[in-house]
């Protein structure tokens, strides 16, 4: 007998990695001393058709900066390969990192090999900015240019908000 709280017709979704049909989108630039420098991710899901989170995997270039940012939403992370500083918080491989709806964190900073990630964001994947000046005298200190944010394809009802 089914669970009365099994939805008919609703199934599970496989995706893969290397699925043909997720796109690695490049997502953020920077021109460090030594080169560009970006983040890469594959959406497994985006907020579309009704879902309401986002999972991904992330690959970030060795040194890459992210800003110190919360998300609309809750937020989980975890480490698969590399390392990265969150903060004054060393965060190597196996790493799980929770950020509650309304905390911010970062400055992230990829390690020496970059990092892989995988996310998921439980609601409104959207980021904002909880230390704008704090980020540009990082940026400053280490001869770090942010470049223009790469276009990238989103769900047709989701705004891009990098730029905020």
């Amino acid at each position: 007998m089914a669970s009365p709280h099994e939805v008919p017709g609703v199934e599970p979704i496989f995706r893969h990695l290397e699925d043909e049909d997720l796109k690695t989108q490049q997502v953020r630039t920077q021109m460090h001393p030594d080169g560009q420098k970006s983040v890469w991710e594959k959406w497994f899901t985006f907020g579309s058709h009704g879902k309401q989170y986002l999972s991904m995997w992330a690959r970030w270039d060795p040194g890459m900066i992210v800003h110190r940012h919360g998300h609309h939403s809750p937020q989980v992370m975890y480490v698969l390969s590399g390392d990265l500083m969150c903060g004054d918080v060393h965060c190597p491989t196996g790493t799980h990192i929770e950020l509650p709806h309304g905390a911010a964190l970062g400055p992230l900073i990829a390690g020496p090999d970059g990092v892989e990630l995988f996310e998921v964001m439980m609601g409104d994947a959207a980021s904002w900015a909880a230390d704008p000046e704090g980020f540009e005298a990082l940026l400053a200190s280490r001869d770090i240019t942010k470049l223009p944010d790469p276009p990238i394809d989103l769900p047709e009802d989701f705004e891009d908000r990098r730029h905020q």
